[in-house]
């Protein structure tokens, strides 16, 4: 086939979705404070929590707008993920054990350290310890859209490493939301779930590569997900491990394999509407009357603390150890500045750690509200001080040339795998 008739790659799709829809996020963020802040606060929070549906499930109760984005909507964000996790796995850049190490020990650290920061600050405080996944999370639509500010200063090698820990951050979040904090099991509903994705797996082993019955399938194993205790987005990742995939190693994606196809449908839904639907509904924080006691209390401190402090310590502090260890080759084109820089903007944990803050806290208004109020406060941090110092970070020697290596190798391959963060030695 004629290469210029060829699919964008999901990766050169990611990159440009995943900044655009960062802009957004950063902007309805800023919107639903503004929202829950001005005269329209009634209607803000009146929209957000009426209710629209039938009741589901009991533990639920009846659907309001909030939970079908939450429990409905969030599904797909997390179809996607385990799209991009599982294509990353099998035909990416966490293919072979090399390039996973780095990825996998600085994911595996930036999520420790907050956590341990979170219960230092705030864990001895009676009902809180639940909270200590909140800060473990990164946002790579945030992330994503604050290096977009950075132009062509942000080296290619910093975004994909961004790129693959968000990745791999995501893997341990779904594990910690499938653990931790599940609800009573309903063990009747989880086994219909396993039917349904066993008869997804056997569908995928017969070779069948219409999206239509997998669609299907997911929609039931969402509801039998809902109806069992375990949250009903993890349907989405199981989902997307039925998914087939055709290995397309150094090339665009194959427009004959499902998951590629899947991808890119709805990748461009989930960064521009449904992430973006979720940042609105759950930004939200009435600040009147809000006093420093309450913004210094040890929740919002814990967080933000982990966030802030815990993001860059612990994936800096890893990256920094393994290079000087001999375990992984620096980040090819970056400075150890930048390295921080991006380390830092590791610690915006807007979606994933207020769907975390969700399940933590549950029926807890006034928690949540903290916990929203302190990663709002360590995101921002964040995004403030990463972006400062990638902007006034010197360059990399060999910046403009090794940049335009990698661009001509996005424009060969539509991958970026030769500039992998293990894949060569900065100059």
């Amino acid at each position: 086939m004629n290469r210029s008739i060829q699919p964008r790659s999901a990766l050169r799709s990611f990159l440009a979705s995943e900044s655009a829809g960062g802009m957004l996020l950063i902007f309805v963020a800023i919107m639903a404070m503004i929202c829950a802040n001005s005269p329209a606060s009634d209607v803000y929070f009146a929209i957000v929590g009426a209710a629209t549906g039938p009741t589901l499930s009991d533990k639920l109760g009846p659907m309001t707008v909030q939970l079908w984005i939450n429990d409905g909507l969030m599904a797909l964000f997390f179809l996607l993920v385990g799209l991009e996790i599982k294509r990353e796995f099998v035909d990416g850049r966490l293919a072979s054990r090399d390039r996973r190490r780095l990825p996998f020990i600085a994911a595996a650290a930036g999520m420790a350290v907050p956590a341990a920061l979170y219960m230092i600050v705030a864990g001895g405080t009676p009902g809180l310890s639940q909270g200590w996944a909140i800060p473990a999370a990164t946002d790579i639509a945030f992330a994503m859209g604050v290096l977009a500010l950075l132009g062509k200063r942000a080296p290619t090698s910093l975004k994909l490493f961004l790129v693959t820990v968000a990745i791999v951050d995501d893997m341990g979040a779904v594990a910690i939301i499938a653990l931790f904090y599940t609800a009573k099991i309903n063990l009747l509903a989880l086994g219909a779930a396993a039917v349904i994705l066993g008869l997804m797996l056997a569908m995928r082993r017969m070779r069948a590569k219409g999206l239509s019955p997998y669609l299907l399938m997911f929609g039931l194993l969402w509801y039998a997900m809902l109806l069992s205790g375990v949250h009903a987005t993890i349907a989405g990742v199981l989902a997307a491990m039925a998914i087939p995939i055709e290995r397309t190693p150094g090339a665009p994606d194959s427009q004959t394999s499902p998951l590629h196809r899947l991808e890119h449908r709805l990748h461009p839904w989930v960064a521009f509407a449904i992430v973006p639907l979720f940042g609105f509904a759950n930004a939200g924080v009435d600040m009147g009357g809000l006093t420093a006691e309450q913004v210094f209390a040890p929740l919002p401190l814990g967080i933000a603390a982990g966030l802030f402090f815990g993001k860059q310590i612990g994936i800096f502090g890893s990256v920094w150890i393994s290079v000087k260890m001999g375990i992984a080759g620096r980040l090819r084109g970056a400075t150890w500045l930048q390295v921080h820089g991006i380390a830092m903007l590791c610690g915006i944990g807007f979606t994933m750690s207020l769907f975390i803050g969700g399940l933590a806290f549950p029926g807890q208004d006034v928690l949540v509200d903290e916990a929203k109020i302190g990663i709002l406060m360590g995101s921002l941090a964040s995004a403030l001080g990463g972006f400062a110092i990638l902007r006034f970070a010197p360059l990399h020697p060999q910046h403009d040339a090794i940049e335009s290596a990698a661009a001509a190798q996005i424009a060969i391959d539509g991958d970026v795998r030769d500039t992998s963060e293990n894949g060569a030695m900065a100059g």
